[in-house]
């Protein structure tokens, strides 16, 4: 009855540590706060000695450390992984979970020093997938010997597809906020152009290079610099 009882827990606990990353979806928190929580939920979940999150940079076409609840320099220090290379680049490659009983004997595994310095011992890496396009992976150090069992592995499969799409769902909307701010500022940029045209009796063509010139010399954005020449204006015809 007390084990019984005890799995039920376990079951709630699960649940629980999904839903909260499930509400990180529509969260709108910024990426880097969302990547800390994520390691944090799946830390204390899985009870183990080290999460992290890394995700694929493909200009570099490596794995990087993007996220974890480890305050080790040695770890949080480790190179980026290439691509098909290591635990986590093969698991990234081939989006197919990879368990390891101890990395530390396992020649796969391309940073052995670490881990003994840190006292990491299995691993189960678990790739973060958008409708079968890998953004990254999940991983779960323990401190001693473990053998992930399946239904440990479905837990950390949901925390990564939760994350996934959290991950996801940010990236859209920086993407978003950067197209918007980019059109606003062309269209600042270009009333600037216009104003500038008229009063000095130039070509659009100088007027804009006169606001590049001056946003170098003043190190400001073009934005910034736009809506200086835009105020003065309306300032200007106020006064008239």
């Amino acid at each position: 009855m007390a084990k019984k009882k005890d799995n039920i827990q376990v079951y709630v606990k699960q649940i629980e540590a999904i839903s909260k990353v499930a509400n990180l979806i529509t969260s709108g928190m910024y990426l880097e706060e969302l990547l800390r929580l994520v390691v944090q939920v799946t830390a204390e979940i899985m009870n183990s000695k080290v999460s992290s999150l890394m995700l694929l940079d493909p200009n570099k076409n490596a794995l990087v450390i993007k996220a974890t609840q480890s305050i080790s320099e040695a770890y949080n220090k480790k190179p980026n992984i290439p691509l098909g290379k290591g635990i986590a680049g093969v698991v990234a490659k081939e989006n197919k979970a990879v368990c390891i009983l101890d990395v530390r004997k396992d020649s796969r595994y391309l940073n052995q020093d670490v881990a003994r310095k840190e006292s990491l011992c299995s691993l189960a890496c678990v790739p973060l997938a958008v409708k079968g396009r890998v953004i990254g992976v999940l991983n779960c150090y323990t401190s001693k010997q473990h053998k992930f069992s399946k239904s440990e592995l479905d837990l950390l499969d949901a925390l990564a597809n939760q994350a996934a799409l959290a991950i996801e769902n940010a990236e859209l909307d920086l993407r978003a906020s950067s197209a918007e701010e980019a059109l606003t500022t062309r269209k600042l940029v270009e009333r600037a152009k216009e104003i500038l045209s008229q009063e000095l009796a130039i070509l659009p063509s100088e007027a804009y290079r006169l606001i590049q010139k001056q946003s170098m010399d003043m190190r400001k954005s073009m934005h910034e610099v736009a809506e200086a020449i835009i105020l003065a204006k309306d300032i200007k015809l106020k006064k008239s």
